[in-house]
């Protein structure tokens, strides 16, 4: 006997509260209570580029060296130098970005905020803000919290002789620590990224071992001081913020150079600001004045420097590291540290020893032999290290900001690798209106490359082209500002094979007798102009009281050579489908009107049945109406096994089918009410796809940290046949 393969889903609803999900107990979605996943993008506070352009930075670069060596008595400087704090400042700032999902990093300075500002990690760093706050009211919005920060870090080891190769000015700030609840510990951190083997081992999609601190715990790791153990979490944790191994050792021993730990009180900083806002760790040992600063001082528990040089920039960290043999001891802070001992049969064995320490993590560095080759390698050139290091801070102080394009001031570095750059795009445009006709054409062409749909007979494939253009443009991340159409890197793996790109090449192959006509048509420009072609042309572009909503295109992209980087872009893994969609909407900026509308865009029944599913929602591909919200809304879906095993809903008694994405908008609250509205109005349903739609294919066209190239007032024509590069959306 056959068992079937559908069981019955629509009797499941979850209920989605304003700001919040409620879940109901059915297969479809796990349990999600109060957690807020509504957040379409970050709380920005303004932005004047124009002020930030008019920044005199060499002003700002000078003020922050002079502040380094001015000591304040609510916060005394060690050694009379600030750097070591500022440093630390920045890279805990900077130091929270993950790759998974782009969260995380300096740009918005959320560190000023909850859940950041209480952090393990973060003890006294309200101090640091503090010495920065005569300088940020001097040059006021010119200079965010963000830049401020960053800069300071940066000022910081060129004071003492570090490298400086640049600074890219343009963070926003946020107006509050929204953005950063993923990072933890918090209730939507343990929805959307939980530590599944428990706080201390945390894996990825989490940045961080262990939640409140940046990377490891420099104990060891579950605070065992057995250094081979915390190779794999230091490679690991670096790893998923985008760091390689010589970029790992070079900040290490770079960033360590300077400054000394704090842990000589042995009753620990006093509450975070999260339990006193108004006194936050205000420190337990000493009276009077230096209660809590100075010799009096704790923040991680460790105490001591790392050389004898603090406020210097050298090598001696590595040669310390090589030179000495290492043991185990407890800080003040009842932790566990390392201090040095002479090797056997050292030449300097009735020398005094240094007074400096390790921390496990610092020692690890020996205990692997790639690390202890880059260890050796930057003990013996000081050159290296200084070019290696400058340019991982760099890299760890940008990664955020996107590429160089959002950068703006006079200090921007030459575009950096991890920026991922691109050509400039073909001086001479071609003729757009010209390439419009040709891709309308090939609508209805045959095509030896892939089988089209078949619509009243005849191929189509405008639910292809559409689809290409989609999965091309929705990698873009608003979080770190990675990702998008511009340079058309789903042509090359990884990109190009992943899953949900499967016959996608195919379907350009479609596209290249357009593409071989033009000599400066770029495979960016034509893939979005036509899924832009198809959409366009699938809505028949509605009217609305006498106004063509009619489909725009911004022309100027450029194409790479490659697709080195996207794979911090590939689709993400969550625990249920619901959650997966709230917080791919939130990772793309989108508003819940603009996914649920997107969910809408045309389907190819061929494609489904290249990915493994049964079919689609309809055998008509070529109209984009707000039939699929009828659809949705108005029949009752069984959940089913594809023949190839993939989840999928079946309408009841018909051939129908729908993925569990589409069920979820349903499931949702909030989204199913949006979904009732455009099944009721055909009109607002095609205007508010159409807006959503240039959205995201325009999405990573930047023009500095808060423009985009193509928000100028589009062109009156329908059809550009335009020669020059663009800046404006054209109707198409």
């Amino acid at each position: 006997m056959m068992v079937s393969r559908c069981s019955v889903a629509w009797l499941c609803a979850a209920l989605l509260l304003p700001g919040y999900l409620v879940a109901a107990d059915c297969p479809f979605h796990n349990k999600i209570a109060n957690v807020d996943m509504s957040q379409p993008s970050r709380s920005l506070a303004e932005y004047n580029v124009a002020a930030v352009q008019r920044l005199d930075l060499k002003a700002v670069k000078a003020d922050l060296k002079a502040l380094m060596t001015d000591s304040q008595a609510f916060w005394p400087a060690d050694f009379g130098h600030y750097g070591g704090l500022m440093i630390r400042l920045a890279w805990h700032c900077a130091g929270s970005y993950r790759r998974w999902d782009g969260r995380g990093g300096c740009d918005g300075a959320r560190q000023r905020f909850e859940p950041e500002q209480s952090w393990a990690d973060n003890t006294n760093l309200d101090k640091a803000r503090k010495l920065l706050v005569p300088i940020k009211q001097k040059y006021g919005d010119a200079l965010s919290w963000g830049d401020l920060i960053t800069l300071a870090g940066s000022m910081a080891i060129e004071s003492m002789g570090g490298p400086y190769i640049g600074f890219c000015a343009g963070r926003i700030d946020d107006k509050d620590g929204t953005a950063s609840e993923p990072l933890g510990p918090t209730a939507s951190q343990r929805v959307i990224a939980p530590c599944i083997d428990g706080d201390g081992k945390c894996e990825e999609p989490l940045g961080q071992t262990t939640l409140g601190l940046i990377y490891v715990n420099p104990e060891g790791v579950m605070a065992n001081p057995v250094p081979e153990l915390s190779v794999a979490h230091i490679r690991s944790t670096f790893a998923r913020m985008g760091m390689n191994d010589s970029e790992t050792v070079a900040l290490i021993g770079g960033g360590h150079a300077f400054g000394k730990t704090h842990g000589a009180c042995p009753t620990g900083p006093g509450p975070s600001p999260k339990d006193s806002p108004k006194n936050p760790w205000p420190g337990t040992c000493g009276s009077g004045e230096m209660k809590g600063k100075g010799p009096n001082a704790f923040t991680a528990g460790f105490e001591g420097s790392w050389t004898t040089v603090p406020t210097e920039w050298s090598n001696q960290y590595f040669k310390n590291l090589i030179k000495f043999d290492w043991e185990k001891h407890k800080s003040p802070g009842n932790h566990w540290q390392w201090r040095p001992k002479h090797k056997p049969n050292s030449p300097d064995a009735n020398k005094p020893l240094p007074d400096i320490m390790m921390l496990t993590s610092d020692v690890a560095l020996t205990k692997d032999p790639v690390y202890l080759e880059l260890v050796k390698t930057y003990a013996e050139d000081m050159d290296q290290l200084t070019h290696d290091f400058g340019h991982a801070w760099y890299k760890l102080m940008t990664r955020d900001v996107g590429p160089v394009t959002r950068c703006i001031g006079s200090d921007v570095s030459p575009v950096q690798e991890f920026q991922m750059p691109l050509p400039p795009p073909p001086a001479q445009q071609p003729c757009f209106a010209k390439v419009r006709a040709d891709i309308v054409k090939a609508l209805n062409t045959p095509s030896r490359a892939i089988a089209g749909d078949s619509v009243d007979g005849q191929p189509y494939y405008g639910a292809l082209f559409s689809t290409l253009a989609w999965q091309c443009a929705s990698t873009f991340r608003q979080t770190d500002y990675f990702g998008g159409c511009n340079g058309a890197r789903i042509r090359f793996p990884p990109q190009s094979k992943w899953p949900a790109n499967k016959g996608l090449d195919k379907v350009l192959q479609v596209l290249h007798p357009v593409k071989a006509e033009y000599a400066t048509l770029t495979y960016a420009d034509l893939i979005v102009l036509a899924g832009t072609v198809a959409v366009d042309q699938a809505s028949g572009s509605v009217k609305d009281n006498g106004s063509d909503n009619g489909f725009s295109f911004c022309p100027g992209r450029a194409d790479a050579s490659d697709g080195k980087g996207t794979e911090t872009l590939a689709p993400r893994n969550y625990s249920t489908i619901a959650i997966e969609s709230r917080d791919n909407m939130v990772v793309q900026g989108l508003y819940a009107w603009e996914w649920v509308a997107l969910a809408a865009r045309p389907r190819s029944p061929v494609r489904q049945q290249l990915l493994g599913y049964s079919g689609s929602w309809t055998t008509n591909p070529s109209n984009l109406t707000n039939d699929y919200f009828k659809v949705l809304l108005g029949e009752d879906w069984q959940q089913c096994k594809s023949a190839k095993g993939l989840d999928e809903y079946k309408a009841i008694g018909k051939a129908l089918y729908m993925i569990p994405a589409d069920i979820a908008l349903k499931q949702d609250k909030e989204f199913s009410a949006i979904a009732k509205e455009y099944a009721a109005d055909n009109s607002k349903f095609v205007r508010e796809f159409t807006a959503a739609w240039t959205k995201v294919m325009n999405a990573d066209r930047f023009d500095g940290p808060a423009g985009n190239v193509c928000n100028s007032k589009p062109s009156a024509t329908k059809v550009v046949g335009a020669s020059s590069i663009g800046g404006s959306n054209v109707v198409i």
